[in-house]
């Protein structure tokens, strides 16, 4: 046999072993070698991903743990906390188009990198109130001294026709107050340091997870998106751990002397050191940025992608109406060229039903979520009477990890068994069906109102009472002037709370330390079991005693709703990547992004904070006599009032059905109900069948079905489409 024979068969071989339009051997092995030293660089772009996503996690998950304190210290409602927190969201908002559009044919790794320093910087802003602002004032005894002495908190009626709130200050004073409580505007920092975060996070989702997705192998492509969100998760762990650790130290550390402070953590004026943590995470941010800058524009692709584009499965959910998206080869990016693109881009994206429901069923999961995240401090310290500190500490600690654990473990799960975007669809409706089931268990799990004399229970210990401010008034304390405004919250021996020590009717104090105890106060006596036992002390009592139990079988709920609703979240994130042009990935991303900040995002905080406050029993009032923020919440009309929205959200979770598809009489094979794996071809055109798969044809709106017979095939298992439009199962 002479050498072309040798050759000719050898060639022959190797060609064999490729699939159709495969490339030979020789050409596989000089890419993989070109592609070595990209393997790197999109290991250090993963890297570099990983830990802005952790620094932006961060920072998201320290906020959350700060709501409560924000509040106080700025004596605002719940409801423009909300407001607060959804500036994130409009930062978003006001770029998020321009970003994904554009960015994807710009220098992706410097835009991030822009953005990261634009983050650091707005996080920064967000703690810079604290140093401009007067130091905090609490409504306590402030005449106390740290000796121990006898005080009367009754101010009975004949030494004094005016309430002790005024007797407290003279009108000078008072002026003074009124004119320094205008700093409390000061949270309008806070709000743009939080605009100018979120406007500095835009482009990381859409153009990082694009990037890698673009760069990866479709194999590690699942495996390396788990990992960043993984990463991400592990980010408002240690938020919410930062934000347990501020919150146990005083807001005003450093510039006070803390043992003149008589308050804990445990009381419910107490605020921590909300703006310490924003100066970590801003610094974090700022170095964040620093890698972005040494990354290239681009990366060669692994072979193994670039022929994946027209894989069956992924061909079939991309509706292609031949609009060329690619910018020539070698031209620079031209601005108006990308304008001109826009709208036919956008039309393409709602035109896909598959991408369009998918971003209808995650903004209202998202609504849900975005509310109860941001509030879930609040509800624990008022449903179960934890401190902020611990409340931050058991989110932290153990719902986050949870979450980590879940989208880790629905990472592992695409990339080992291999699961098609039909199972990934499957995959996420399920998880976020049970995972709302298990989400709407948590609000049985309640406990009752503590019971406080005039709000919750009447000054004998009955109940109901009727929540009006008078009713903080009774006989007991009749001849006692007390200011019915302030909120000095003071527990009786007989385990009800008082809102003052005053209207609690005490004749006198002694102080030893931080211990406040109060003696023979007249409204206690009343319900007191003992004869003469009308004793208190400061601070609020104790929730009863099945409560304990009742918050131990939240978490256990809390967490196994966690991990099913993160379960499936990579799926749901590949449905989203492989649904949709790989020319229009960046921009679907920025568009998915966009509907769940305006839609999620930005309403969600503020309407649950109004729920919020409507459950307020007791407000605080700011010196000037303008309402501030809420004292003391109504457990039960707080967890009913907020249990209708994720209800409502839950019933059309099982509408995601529509992703997966329908076999309606008209065989709109839309989707992956029917359990189609392939894709279409024209009439004349080759395609690979596998064996015992049946196929349908669409020709002229009709259909039919066809079992494939072995001698329709050839001997590789291509099949000769003749019939039209061709899909197989």
């Amino acid at each position: 046999m002479d050498t072309s024979s040798k050759e000719n068969i050898q060639l022959f071989c190797k060609n064999s072993m490729q699939p159709i339009g495969g490339t030979s051997f020789k050409t596989e092995y000089s890419s993989s070698k070109k592609q070595q030293p990209c393997c790197g660089e999109l290991k250090v772009f993963l890297s570099a991903l990983s830990f802005v996503y952790f620094a932006k996690a961060l920072a998201g998950g320290y906020l959350k743990s700060t709501i409560t304190q924000i509040e106080r210290r700025f004596e605002i409602p719940s409801s423009l906390v909300g407001v607060i927190d959804g500036s994130f969201e409009i930062g978003n908002l006001l770029v998020i188009t321009l970003v994904s559009y554009f960015g994807a044919r710009l220098h992706r790794p410097k835009i991030i990198g822009a953005g990261c320093l634009i983050m650091g910087i707005g996080t920064l802003l967000t703690a810079m109130p604290q140093f401009f602002m007067e130091q905090y004032k609490y409504e306590r005894y402030s005449s106390f001294s740290n000796s121990t002495l006898t005080i009367s908190p009754c101010l009975l009626e004949s030494n004094s026709q005016l309430p002790i709130s005024v007797m407290e200050n003279s009108h000078t004073k008072i002026n003074n107050e009124c004119e320094i409580d205008a700093s409390s505007s000061m949270w309008v920092y806070v709000f743009l340091g939080n605009l100018l975060r979120g406007i500095g996070e835009t482009p990381i989702q859409p153009l990082g997870i694009a990037y890698l997705d673009d760069f990866a192998s479709e194999d590690n492509a699942a495996f390396y998106i788990g990992c960043v969100q993984t990463v991400a998760i592990i980010g408002p762990i240690f938020g919410f751990l930062l934000g347990s650790l501020c919150a146990k130290l005083y807001v005003d550390i450093g510039f006070v002397n803390l043992d003149h402070i008589t308050i804990t953590p445990k009381d419910p004026q107490w605020v921590g050191a909300w703006w310490l943590g924003y100066l970590i995470a801003g610094i974090l941010s700022l170095l964040a940025a620093v890698p972005f800058w040494c990354l290239p524009k681009s990366i060669p692709r692994p072979r193994s992608r670039e022929d994946s584009n027209s894989s069956s499965e992924k061909s079939k959910f991309i509706m292609d109406d031949h609009t060329d998206y690619q910018t020539p080869l070698g031209e620079k990016a031209k601005i108006m060229e990308m304008a001109r693109d826009f709208l036919p881009s956008l039309k393409n994206l709602f035109g896909n039903p598959v991408y369009f429901l998918y971003l209808c069923a995650s903004t209202v999961q998202f609504n849900s979520l975005f509310g109860m995240v941001t509030y879930k401090p609040k509800y624990i310290e008022q449903q179960y009477g934890q401190s902020t500190s611990k409340a931050n500490f058991v989110i932290g600690l153990i719902n986050i990890p949870a979450v980590a654990l879940g989208i880790f473990s629905g990472g592992i799960v695409m990339k080992k068994f291999r699961i098609s975007v039909c199972g990934a669809a499957k995959i996420y409706l399920g998880s976020s069906v049970l995972g709302y089931l298990l989400f709407l268990s948590l609000f049985a799990l309640g406990c009752e109102n503590s019971d406080v004399a005039g709000l919750t229970v009447s000054y004998q210990g009955t109940k109901p009472v009727s929540y009006h401010e008078r009713a903080l008034f009774s006989d007991c304390n009749s001849r006692c002037k007390c200011s019915e405004t302030k909120w000095e919250p003071m527990c009786g021996e007989n385990g009800i709370t008082y809102a003052s020590a005053c209207l609690a009717g005490c004749q006198n104090s002694t102080r030893s330390g931080k211990t406040i105890m109060f003696y023979n106060c007249t409204c206690v006596g009343i319900t007191a079991s003992i004869s003469g036992n009308s004793s208190g002390m400061v601070g609020r009592c104790q929730k009863d005693n099945g409560c304990p139990k009742m918050f131990l079988y939240f978490l256990v709920i809390s967490v196994i709703t966690s991990y099913t609703l993160s379960l499936g979240g990579i799926p749901g994130y590949i449905l989203l990547l492989r649904c949709i042009k790989p020319q229009l990935k960046s921009f679907a991303l920025g568009i998915y992004t966009l509907a769940i900040r305006v839609l999620a995002g930005i309403p969600a905080p503020v309407y649950f904070g109004v729920l919020i406050d409507t459950s307020c029993l007791k407000w605080g009032f700011k010196r000037c006599g303008s309402r501030g923020s809420c004292r003391l919440y109504d457990s039960n009309a707080f967890r009913y009032r907020i249990k209708p929205v994720p209800t409502f959200h839950s019933y059309r979770i099982p509408g995601l059905h529509n992703v997966i598809g329908t076999n309606n009489s008209s065989c709109s094979f839309t989707a992956c109900k029917t359990h189609i794996s392939g894709t279409n071809y024209d009439a004349g055109h080759n395609v690979h069948i596998p064996k015992y798969c049946s196929t349908f044809h669409f020709k002229e709106k009709l259909c039919f079905k066809t079992k494939l017979q072995n001698q329709e095939r050839k001997d590789n298992g291509v099949y000769k489409n003749q019939k039209g439009k061709l899909y197989y199962k």
